[in-house]
């Protein structure tokens, strides 16, 4: 994929006009739109790949890339000058350290419930806190200091679908609260720790300046997903249910 730039190379280079500069010569040529179409189809091919074959969600994803990788050599091919624009050379330029943190994260998850102590703890919360909604609140909070990823991955291995059917308010408020609750601490999620290498920001300018905001806009989401829920409302759930669309 190719960008573009609105200045000559030697505004952006710094060097005379004979430097090439592959990204800022051109705006998105044919075989560019080419592998963005291939990369959004890969990913939108990933459930399908997951429901015809019952294999992995990351075995598509893998299938996806070695799509692109050989796509990405087959239209490069003897354009030494292209070579950043290839599969390798983007994957040398990814969070190495970032990706391995999440992944053995993942296994971890995995082995604790494997070893059943997921299921173990989930009864714990059953026995002695009676309502899943401060159950789903609590883990929010909780993913203030764990990332969002390997909490919601170790929920899903604390409580089965036979236990909290697919769609049900449990899950839903699962997602809200572990998505927005991971906000309340910059090291609650992965965007807040790069947030805090790229901006030069402390655990403790955060928490004074933002935490505050966060846990507020948290509860009230809260507040409001509960009351969506549980209040007599009438809510439109088509278009033709809306007064000043219907024409009525």
């Amino acid at each position: 994929m190719t960008g573009v730039s609105f200045l000559p190379s030697s505004e952006v280079n710094g060097n005379g006009p004979e430097s090439p500069n592959v990204l800022a010569s051109e705006q998105m040529a044919p075989r560019g739109q080419l592998v963005f179409s291939v990369g959004v189809g890969a990913l939108i091919f990933v459930p399908v790949f997951k429901a015809l074959t019952g294999l992995p969600p990351y075995m598509g994803m893998l299938l996806g890339l070695g799509v692109l990788w050989i796509l990405t050599d087959a239209i490069h091919f003897g354009e030494s000058e292209r070579q950043k624009l290839k599969v390798p050379q983007a994957l040398s330029r990814i969070d190495t350290q970032g990706a391995l943190f999440f992944l053995g994260i993942l296994l971890s998850v995995s082995s604790l419930e494997a070893a059943g102590i997921l299921r173990e703890l989930a009864n714990y919360l059953d026995a002695h806190i009676s309502s899943s909604q401060v159950i789903a609140s609590a883990i929010g909070v909780v993913s203030a200091i764990i990332d969002n990823v390997p909490l919601v991955a170790a929920t899903m291995g604390m409580y089965d679908l036979s236990s909290f059917p697919q769609d049900s308010e449990f899950w839903q408020l699962i997602a809200l609260c572990a998505g927005t609750g991971g906000s309340m601490l910059v090291i609650g999620s992965a965007a807040g720790v790069a947030f805090m290498g790229m901006e030069k920001v402390d655990f403790f300018w955060y928490l004074r300046k933002v935490s505050g905001f966060a846990f507020a806009g948290y509860a009230a989401g809260i507040a409001a997903y509960l009351a969506l829920h549980n209040l007599p409302l009438s809510l439109p759930t088509t278009l033709a249910d809306v007064p000043f669309l219907s024409g009525s």
